[in-house]
């Protein structure tokens, strides 16, 4: 399958970066049954509770709610006041929540480690709480890889904001159109695009691979 270019930039040269968005692109995505397993724990319909947990996702990521607000917020929202102030309930939902992320792909891990054996800059832009952030750096070697990491939780910005995108640039001391970005969603993709970055919507490890030997990076 091949990558979508959201935007259509007129780059030249050979990229220096490459950046990787974590969920579902270094992870796997949750397994079915997680939403399932939240919302039972809820005491609220499966697609309410789908919806619940992204309309508020944002400041948990950007770490202006701690996990315990978080979800005492949604479950508030779903008319669950009751469990929004069980404490037992609440670390459930935060544990299955975050351990949702934790599978590792190992087909894209071993694209990142041939890229930075290739020479090429190698970083992490990523929404991400700071309760799992924390258990990632302890745990996750892939984490050790990068030679920048942004994280929303860190910088107070999300991502399709433009502050994400401008912190990685600072950090890894690039142009915009020296840096090549991987996210599975669209809009974030766009929000790369719109400052220059090479942004491709994620599909795979292997179709990504092909499309950075075509822009020249010389990995194998």
């Amino acid at each position: 399958m091949m990558l979508q270019k959201v935007q259509a930039v007129a780059h030249t040269g050979v990229p220096r970066a490459v950046v990787f968005d974590f969920g579902k692109v270094i992870s796997f995505p949750p397994e079915p049954g997680v939403m399932a397993e939240l919302a039972s724990i809820a005491g609220i319909e499966v697609k309410t509770m789908d919806t619940l947990v992204w309309a508020y996702r944002g400041e948990y990521d950007r770490g202006t709610l701690s996990g315990k607000d978080y979800y005492r917020t949604l479950l508030t929202q779903g008319g669950r006041e009751a469990v929004a102030q069980d404490d037992a309930a609440l670390e459930r939902l935060i544990r299955i929540d975050l351990a949702s992320w934790k599978r590792v792909n190992p087909d894209t891990v071993a694209l990142m480690e041939d890229i930075k054996a290739g020479g090429y800059a190698l970083g992490i832009l990523s929404n991400m709480p700071q309760d799992f952030l924390v258990w990632a750096r302890e745990s996750l070697p892939v984490f050790r890889l990068p030679d920048v990491g942004i994280f929303s939780c860190e910088i107070g910005s999300i991502k399709p904001e433009i502050a994400m995108y401008e912190t990685l640039l600072h950090a890894l001391s690039c142009k915009p159109e020296e840096v090549v970005f991987f996210d599975d969603i669209p809009v974030n993709v766009e929000a790369a695009c719109s400052v220059g970055i090479r942004g491709l919507v994620w599909q795979d490890p292997q179709s990504s691979r092909k499309v950075l030997q075509g822009l020249g990076l010389c990995i194998p």
